[in-house]
């Protein structure tokens, strides 16, 4: 008779060759577990890991407005047509309230509710900055092992913060529409430096040929990357006008970079940021353990705040209880 520990290593198991075969409620179950941090997840995902790397991620960012989701919905059409797997992940903003995603499942996306090759997940912020959930990249992961070919992640849709995007995806989708204030004037400092592609969305609108006119004279300022010039296309997602060009534009950037020096660059740099991320979340959580040390934490907050203290030997009293603390400059 098999042993508690044995069982529990059996059902992991075939969790993980649900997920791998698409099973859908397998990887809903999965997902919930990673946005919840919950024990299963990580042994989940460590078993699913070697199964990863074949998926490719397109990321689309932008301005609140710019028809983001419409867009993301029309070109998972276009890759459902070429009988291509297709996983989108929305992130939204928290609902104050549940703490959920706001605008739910997505209700602009499902047209594609009866089709199995496609899944859709909206994700909450839980208050993370940069236009990320913090469980996006392990969901993308999650998804890359269930046999999605193309992933889309749509950013929440924040403005110049979005930049985190660009280490996890393989390609950048910047979307602007023409009339959304000081057009590419007041994005050069953020979006206008992250993009791989930029899409004019909404191109029937007035004042299209103007954006486009000045989307070009910036661009032409960028220096190429390996030879690639980020480019513009043109689109009315509502009408599903120019998604083939745009699906086109995505292969031709994936076929110059598949085999370059920069793609395994970026890939390396995203792992590196994804595991000093990682580590601190789990030094945090040592430092932090149970409410012992969250009524630390608060103590030593209300000693600093009111100059009893100071942060530095705050910190190194947190260090100290958990075991971690080392050298230290301040005595």
């Amino acid at each position: 008779m098999a042993s508690p520990v044995e069982l529990a290593a059996q059902r992991m198991q075939q969790w993980a060759e649900q997920v791998r075969s698409g099973d859908v409620r397998a990887v809903s179950r999965a997902i919930t577990a990673i946005e919840n941090r919950q024990p299963d997840a990580e042994e989940l995902l460590r078993r699913l890991f070697p199964s990863t790397g074949r998926a490719y991620l397109t990321g689309v960012t932008g301005a609140p407005g710019t028809g983001k989701s419409t867009l993301v919905d029309r070109l998972a059409a276009v890759y459902r047509q070429q009988e291509e797997p297709v996983g989108i992940i929305a992130v939204d903003p928290t609902s104050p309230f549940s703490g959920g995603a706001i605008l739910g499942d997505r209700i602009r996306m499902q047209g594609h509710a009866g089709d199995a090759g496609i899944f859709i997940r909206s994700m909450a912020t839980r208050g993370f900055l940069g236009g990320l959930a913090r469980a996006t990249a392990e969901v993308a992961l999650l998804l890359d092992a269930a046999g999605k070919q193309q992933i889309l992640i749509e950013t929440v849709g924040v403005g110049q913060d979005e930049v985190d995007i660009v280490r996890l995806a393989d390609c950048v989708l910047v979307v602007l529409v023409p009339g959304l204030g000081d057009d590419i004037q007041s994005m050069k400092a953020g979006l206008m430096e992250i993009g791989d592609i930029f899409v004019l969305n909404k191109a029937d609108r007035e004042g299209a040929d103007r954006l486009e006119q000045q989307l070009l004279a910036m661009l032409s300022l960028v220096a190429p990357r390996d030879g690639w010039q980020p480019t513009v296309v043109r689109t009315v997602a509502t009408e599903a006008k120019g998604i083939d060009a745009l699906a086109e534009t995505v292969t031709e950037f994936r076929k110059h970079f598949e085999t370059s020096e920069e793609r395994r660059h970026k890939r390396a740099e995203h792992w590196k940021q994804r595991l000093i991320e990682m580590l601190q979340a789990q030094l945090l959580e040592r430092a932090l353990d149970g409410a012992a040390g969250e009524k630390l934490l608060d103590e030593l907050a209300a000693d600093v705040a009111n100059r009893k203290k100071d942060p530095f030997a705050a910190v190194g009293e947190i260090l100290a209880r958990s075991g971690l603390s080392g050298r230290s400059k301040h005595k």
